[in-house]
């Protein structure tokens, strides 16, 4: 491949990529596989919030904090087990290692592909020089073009008293020891799977949130079935309630004083109450780089911000916060500016999963969505007992959900709760993308016995009762 412009001899770099994270990564290898001259600055360890404190450990987490429950799943299958136990030391420690060489493949990759690999932090000091202080002091840098990805992180509230003792989901992956009561704060999908996580490994788990339901954005149906999942699987669930202040007793037990007159006693108190753009300090006022109203890096369907030579991906973006969605950014970038390719990635119908127990996988719209944008659609639903719990007498439940365009009989919406639902959802996200009928779906002969085979012998129309008359 031929880059679409040769070298600029006064610059550098032909792009330089700020934050070496799966999107800035994806970017600086293609480039630099196109013949550009290519370098990357990292303030940390190069994976990002994705390899280093995110989808990857997390998942790790999840997977650990499944076996309890299929200990007792196994003792319904006729299986007779010691008393398990489990080693958070032990965990942490293999964590960590795999973290590490995964790391250690992506530092590999970029230096394959012919990109240099500048470890420290970047900041601009007009929109073609960026200054990069690192452990050898400050150097001076300057690039043709610029694409920022320096991802975002946890947003903590600053007017608790007492924040200073809380964690973030950053620290929860290296907590020296397994807390055996901790609260959690918020109702996103991050605060909802910590605290699945940490249930599941043995800790006594209350999440707190604020508003009336968790995982808001999601289809309701969706959010109050995994609600009740929650609640049987013993689950404490603190709604439409927040904290006053956190204090410290002598014992070093911390008390949540919330809003309610409740306190509630825990060893650790973690908010996964939200993320924001990691651009503090970034210099993106010197280089001229517009920010939009929700404090996100502004740019326009080719990721090119207000500026014509810097560009941004990811998360600093907020747009669809998912490192498939900043790898996508990153590769239309990519061969865009140096494999003369001109492409944009579609941000419609990204699929989406929730690693809680039971776990949540969804694209496209929700009932409500559908709603909104067509008046009429036809809602495909079902509530059943998988077949493997059904055997020990387990009373989960799962749940399966089409939302249909009245007209044209489109499937809008796939929205699954309960086991594999993640796997399933990135299947049934290619017939939503494709925007096949329900007439397709229904076309296609079940594969017996499986959960997913409910996708496709839906039938029966569902309307709500609040909605019965009007429909």
């Amino acid at each position: 491949m031929s880059m679409s412009k040769p070298a600029n001899a006064q610059y550098d770099y032909d792009l330089f990529v700020i934050g070496a994270g799966s999107g800035g990564v994806r970017a600086a290898r293609l480039a630099a596989m196109s013949g550009a001259r290519v370098a990357v600055a990292e303030e940390d360890r190069v994976g990002g919030t994705c390899v280093i404190r995110g989808c990857v450990p997390k998942k790790f987490m999840v997977y650990a904090s499944e076996f309890a429950r299929q200990f007792e799943v196994a003792k319904g299958y006729g299986w007779s087990l010691g008393e398990p136990k489990f080693d958070w030391k032990t965990f942490i420690a293999s964590k960590d290692m795999e973290i590490a060489r995964l790391s250690g493949i992506y530092v590999s990759n970029l230096a394959k592909a012919g990109a240099d690999l500048l470890n420290g932090r970047a900041v601009f000091k007009d929109a073609h020089t960026l200054l990069v202080t690192g452990r050898e002091g400050t150097r001076t840098v300057t690039a043709e073009k610029v694409l920022i990805a320096v991802g975002g992180r946890p947003q903590m509230p600053k007017d608790i008293p007492g924040m200073e003792l809380a964690i973030s989901s950053n620290e929860a992956f290296h907590l020296p020891t397994l807390p055996k009561k901790i609260v959690i704060v918020g109702g996103g999908y991050i605060a909802v799977e910590f605290a699945c996580i940490f249930q599941g490994l043995g800790s006594e788990v209350t999440l707190v949130y604020r508003g009336p339901n968790l995982l808001r954005g999601f289809d309701e149906d969706v959010r109050s079935h995994l609600a009740e999942e929650l609640k049987k699987r013993g689950l404490r669930v603190v709604l439409s309630c927040q904290h006053e202040r956190i204090e410290k007793r002598e014992d070093g037990v911390l008390v949540s004083h919330l809003k309610d007159s409740m306190a509630i006693e825990s060893d650790v108190v973690m908010f996964a109450t939200g993320r924001e753009p990691y651009i503090e300090g970034l210099g993106l006022d010197k280089a001229g780089v517009e920010l939009n109203a929700k404090g996100a890096v502004q740019v326009d369907d080719s990721s090119k911000t207000s500026v014509d030579n810097i560009w941004a991906v990811g998360d600093v973006t907020d747009r669809i916060n998912l490192t498939p969605v900043a790898i996508r950014e990153a590769q239309a970038f990519a061969q865009t500016e140096f494999n003369d390719n001109p492409t944009t990635f579609d941000h419609k119908d990204v699929a989406t999963a929730v690693f809680s127990q039971p776990p949540v996988g969804s694209v496209g719209m929700s009932e409500a969505e559908g709603r909104h944008q067509f008046g009429k659609v036809d809602i495909y639903l079902s509530r059943f007992r998988p077949m493997k719990y059904a055997f020990m007498n387990g009373d989960e439940r799962v749940l399966m959900k089409l939302v249909v365009e009245r007209g044209t009989g489109r499937v809008l919406g796939c929205h699954i709760v309960g086991p594999e639902a993640p796997e399933m959802i990135q299947m049934a996200a290619i017939a939503v993308k494709a925007g096949l009928t329900k007439t397709q779906w229904d076309a296609t002969c079940a594969l017996h016995p499986t959960i997913a085979e409910e996708l496709v012998t839906m039938h029966e129309k569902y309307v709500p009762a609040e909605l019965a008359a009007a429909e």
